[in-house]
């Protein structure tokens, strides 16, 4: 039985004879291919799907510790807009190579301030139960004491949870959505740690 490709003559039943050379070389591109195909898809993961962090500092304790392995979701935000609570990685905005790490608590539409260490959305005082200390202003920040701001479309308020040791809206101000990255959605390091991150819900918000 014959079979033709390519207007080639292509006889069956005899195989072609290969010098280990030949299969050596043969054996090395398959591996190559196989890494290529890797690090495609790899890329492709990174860029469009998800990605991996590691967490630097101490602006999210205790919910978020130093030096642990998080994975950043970045297809949600292309189907709706972040939600309040959400814990997300964005762009600092003196430095585009420089991530930070966030929890969203103000959307487009609400009014933030802070008076005596609280957080205030839309006039009502933020029960927050994933931070233990008071939430203060910083001198010449863009939030001052007692000062109410009205959020606009296209921009977020976020905050760190451990609010005396975090640079955040308080300090640079809101936060354009073309500058948020993604949402951490699952801490897989250290093992004792590991699981997914959940949103809270605030009463009467």
């Amino acid at each position: 039985m014959e079979q033709w490709s390519l207007g080639k003559k292509i006889e069956e039943g005899k195989p072609i004879n290969k010098s280990p050379a030949m299969r050596v070389v043969d054996f090395l591109f398959d591996i190559l291919q196989q890494i290529a195909l890797g690090g495609a898809f790899f890329v492709v993961f990174y860029i469009y799907i998800a990605q991996p962090n590691m967490i630097r500092g101490s602006s999210m304790l205790p919910t978020f510790k130093d030096k642990e392995y998080i994975l950043t979701d970045k297809i949600t935000y292309k189907l709706r807009q972040p939600q309040r609570g959400e814990v997300v990685i964005l762009q600092s905005p003196a430095n585009a190579d420089i991530d930070f790490i966030k929890r969203i608590i103000g959307l487009p539409g609400d009014s933030v301030s802070i008076n005596n260490g609280k957080v205030y959305l839309n006039e009502r005082e933020l029960s927050e139960p994933y931070i233990s200390v008071y939430t203060p202003v910083f001198p010449g920040g863009f939030l001052k004491e007692g000062d109410r701001i009205s959020i606009p479309q296209g921009s977020f308020f976020v905050l760190g949870d451990n609010r005396p040791g975090s640079s955040d809206s308080r300090e640079y101000g809101l936060i354009p959505f073309k500058h948020i990255i993604g949402r951490v959605v699952f801490r897989y390091f250290p093992i004792a740690r590991a699981g997914f991150v959940t949103t809270p819900v605030y009463a009467g918000n």
